[in-house]
């Protein structure tokens, strides 16, 4: 990993830019690099494990941080463009069921992957 790290920060600059706070940018590349580590499991406790860091630096970044999530996937684009040239993109939204019956405050809901959610 340490052979690669002047690369990945570089890239982490590059597609984090955008981002108005130097503490979102220093996490974001923590996050990146928390997804090129070795390891099956991308979620945040096992990354962050990986790091050596709290998960909760990684999971504030992700769900609660305030930075513009359209100005990074617009670099990404760019980026991807200029160095692999892709003849199409696919973004997936991952649809989530519920945990269990009980749940307050979430509504029962269609999801197209898994149709009815309950």
């Amino acid at each position: 990993m340490e052979e690669i790290r002047p690369r990945l920060e570089a890239f982490a600059a590059e597609m984090l830019g955008s981002l108005p706070r130097r503490d979102q940018r220093a996490k974001g590349e923590l996050y990146v690099r928390g997804l090129m580590l070795d390891g099956k499991r991308k979620s945040m406790q096992p990354m962050a494990e990986r790091l050596g860091v709290d998960h909760q630096q990684l999971q504030q970044f992700v769900s609660s941080s305030t930075w513009d999530y359209a100005k990074v996937r617009e670099r990404l684009a760019r980026w991807a463009a200029a160095h692999i040239a892709p003849e199409a993109y696919a973004i997936d939204d991952v649809g989530f069921p519920k945990d269990g019956y009980d749940s307050p405050g979430v509504a029962r809901m269609y999801c197209g992957a898994l149709g009815a959610c309950s």
